[in-house]
């Protein structure tokens, strides 16, 4: 709900020094069952924050949090004047030139080279629903939907009369959710050209600075590790400039109370729906007062705005809870699930698969593959996925990159014989992609070396011996695209991984006019949507799943076009502990890639149980990393029990309520979690031990969750407990040795 109000306010106005006047001042409100959202016009039309967090009376008056009766500090403290007032007060899109030496969402250049904006309220409109996010000449920008009856929207126009700019502010509250989502919509109405040097998606400020700030750090194959730090004096932050959202931060960020756990104290959490370069930042300010900033990373890129041309920030989503950090979590994962994941496989159970690469890498041929399938099919797996090295003359990673053609030498015949054998045992069929990437030695870099990104004249950087295509360039997107119809319309192939590998560099374009280069890095992205896009849309059957060396771009936006995100290439089971307890604090484990890999593990070498691995693939999507004609006769034999479990628990564990009950970042040497159902009818609760500890015969861990009046029988134990003493006194744990695992399932009876 948004709603609308007067309020009479007294102040010293800086447009009349020394006098005090009485004047309106317009309040704007998003309200829902549980959140307020609160901002104001001050009287000289600036949009002033005023408040986000539990839901606020309608009575109360919170007018009083902007301070408006206090004069900023200077020499002569009883006036009003502009540049103390700018440089201490609250704003909702704060702007570079004007006397806000804070971190500013907005900042061009004008035809002068001058860079100040001023932007002022001009009026606003509020519509039911959410309308969908456009950009004149884009085709696609992902971002949360809902309809009327689950969101409604405030969009603000703000007016730099001087430079022919407006700025329409998008503000969506969803009803039943705990979220406001924010972005921003730029035009240029002067005569002139404009270019953008800053453009962010959303400003929130707060009051105080006692808060902590958790971030998701990492490198590949140790990705959204979790940080949590006290905020400091300054400025601290997260960013990519890779053209990736990067396996080194991931684009969310968020502030919480010093005391807040799991399940008490104040969150705020923050994630960006972008999958390039992001910038997102908390800064306390000398009075003591916090800012956070989230959008494009202004770091090398601008956007030229020609009369009447417009710019579309992406999505920033913004999360609030006020029972701990547990909360804000779930309220993310309902979020993504139920408004952000699209399409057939959104609510569905996705095919449990085996994918060849860990198996055989690079060394297969048809024979391999069918044996591996015929195996994998008599275990009750039910997809193949054929990984790289398929097409082209790929034996290595130093060739065929953009030769989307079938590398005959090791699929005699095509792909369709081989398909067509996979799905007469019932199964179906995948394959991999690196649709972004071209080899030096490919047939395509030698017709069209201009269709790699590159700035003439250097020497280009190879990472994975290989260069990035232009996706900027319609021409070259056109022609990809085609490829990948062709090899996808030769069979029946029911799922894609489409992977990206390396990060950009020497980010130049052959078809981009000068001005407009370092518009690439947003460029490039928006190529890459407007190709996920058609592949979806053509292909409505079609299962996709993101991928990015591993987790490089596990970021909102591809959660849009894909229902799944390959994790990361680190698939042993204790290190993705800590790669999916990071990852769950934003994004909900149905997105999650997770299969069981073989041992001695081959990212850190380690050797787990076979049972271990499965209870932690079961926090994903759930598959096989693995050569299951080559693993021993006892690993192989546990495999359909595993399926069998992953078939009975994987709809509670993809819809229900995620609660994490352990920490493997922390030194109890143990992580544990439970999901919940929605209706509080059932939960699956699984511990892992990390490291066994000498002279601790048992652990006892404390559910949550639920329904504390509700009894729930144990299926394991036999034992009948309420809810409440379920998570009052907790479930024993007698496990008390390295890498193993347990998983308990209480049914409310």
């Amino acid at each position: 709900m948004i709603r609308e109000y007067e309020t009479a306010v007294h102040y010293n106005a800086w447009s009349n020094p020394g006098v005090t006047c009485e004047e309106k001042m317009r309040v704007l409100r998003l309200d829902n069952e549980e959140i307020t959202y609160a901002m104001a016009v001050s009287e000289e039309g600036y949009l002033m924050h005023v408040y986000f967090g539990s839901r606020v009376a309608d009575e109360d008056d919170i007018l009083y949090l902007l301070r408006i009766a206090e004069s900023p500090y200077t020499p002569h403290h009883h006036l009003r004047e502009k540049l103390a007032f700018m440089g201490t007060r609250p704003f909702e899109y704060p702007c570079h030139g004007i006397g806000d030496f804070r971190e500013p969402c907005l900042m061009l250049m004008d035809a002068d080279g001058m860079s100040a904006v001023d932007l002022r309220y001009k009026s606003h409109r509020i519509a039911e629903g959410k309308p969908q996010l456009r950009q004149k000449g884009v085709s696609c920008l992902p971002a949360t939907f809902a309809g009327k009856n689950e969101a409604d929207t405030l969009i603000v126009t703000m007016e730099d009369a001087h430079a022919g700019l407006t700025v329409e502010l998008y503000y969506t509250i969803f009803r039943h959710k705990n979220a406001v989502t924010r972005a921003a919509r730029i035009t240029n109405h002067s005569y002139n050209d404009t270019r953008i040097l800053r453009a962010l998606s959303t400003c929130v400020e707060f009051e105080g600075s006692a808060y902590d700030m958790i971030t998701l750090n990492g490198a590949w194959a140790r990705e959204r590790f979790l940080s949590r730090v006290p905020l400091h004096a300054g400025k601290q932050s997260i960013d990519s400039v890779r053209g990736e959202s990067s396996h080194q931060h991931n684009p969310f960020l968020a502030l919480v109370s010093g005391d807040a756990s799991e399940e008490s104290g104040e969150a705020y959490g923050f994630n960006l729906v972008y999958s390039g370069n992001f910038f997102a930042e908390a800064e306390i300010t000398e009075h003591g007062n916090t800012r956070v900033v989230m959008g494009i990373n202004p770091f090398d890129f601008s956007w030229m705005l020609r009369t009447d041309e417009e710019f579309v920030t992406p999505e920033a989503v913004m999360v609030y809870s006020d029972a701990g950090i547990g909360k804000m979590s779930r309220t993310f994962h309902d979020l993504y699930r139920e408004n952000l994941i699209r399409g057939e496989w959104k609510d569905r159970k996705r095919p449990v698969l085996i994918n060849n690469w860990e198996a055989t890498y690079f060394n297969f041929d048809q024979d391999k593959l069918f044996g591996i399938a015929e195996q994998a099919a008599k275990l009750g797996i039910e997809m193949l996925v054929m990984d790289d090295g398929w097409f082209g003359h790929r034996d290595f990673d130093n060739s065929s990159l953009g030769d989307w053609v079938v590398y005959e030498e090791k699929l005699k015949g095509g792909l369709k014989p081989l398909v067509d054998k996979v799905n007469a045992l019932g199964m179906k069929f995948g394959i991999w992609f690196e649709p972004e990437m071209v080899s030096e030695d490919s047939n395509l870099y030698r017709e069209h070396p201009e269709w790699a990104i590159q700035i003439i004249g250097r020497e280009l950087t190879q990472g994975r011996a290989q260069y990035v295509l232009d996706y900027s360039n319609a021409e070259v997107r056109e022609y990809v695209y085609g490829m990948l119809r062709s090899i996808l319309d030769s069979a029946n192939i029911e799922y894609v991984k489409w992977d990206m590998n390396r990060q950009l560099t020497e980010v130049g374009s052959t078809t981009l006019p000068r001005k407009r280069q370092r518009e690439l890095w947003h460029r490039y992205v928006l190529g890459v949507y407007e190709l996920m896009n058609r592949l979806t849309t053509d292909y409505p059957q079609l299962l996709l799943e993101n991928c990015s060396g591993g987790g490089a771009r596990f970021d909102p936006a591809m959660l849009y076009f894909s229902p799944q995100i390959w994790t990361s290439d680190d698939t042993d089971a204790i290190e993705r502990l800590k790669i999916q307890y990071g990852t769950s604090m934003c994004y909900p484990v149905s997105a999650m890639g997770a299969h069981v890999s073989d041992c001695p593990n081959h990212a850190v070498g380690r050797v787990t149980p076979f049972d271990t691995r499965g209870d932690v693939a079961l926090v994903g999507t759930f598959g096989y990393e693995l050569d299951v004609t080559r693993i021993s006769e006892e690993d192989r034999n546990r495999i359909p029990a595993q399926i069998a479990k992953f078939h009975r628990f994987n709809p509670l564990v993809r819809t229900g309520d995620q609660y994490r009950l352990g920490n493997p970042f922390s030194d109890d040497c143990y992580d544990a979690w439970m999901f919940v159902a929605k209706d509080k009818s059932e939960a699956l609760f699984t511990f892992v031990r990390i490291l066994a500890t000498a002279n601790m015969p048992s652990i006892t861990v404390k559910l949550h969750g639920l329904a504390p009046d509700r009894r729930y029988l144990c299926e394991e134990t036999g034992q009948v407990l309420s809810g409440k003493a379920w998570e009052k006194c907790g479930i024993i744990i007698g496990v008390n040795r390295d890498f193993t695992s347990q998983t308990f399932y209480l049914k409310a009876i």
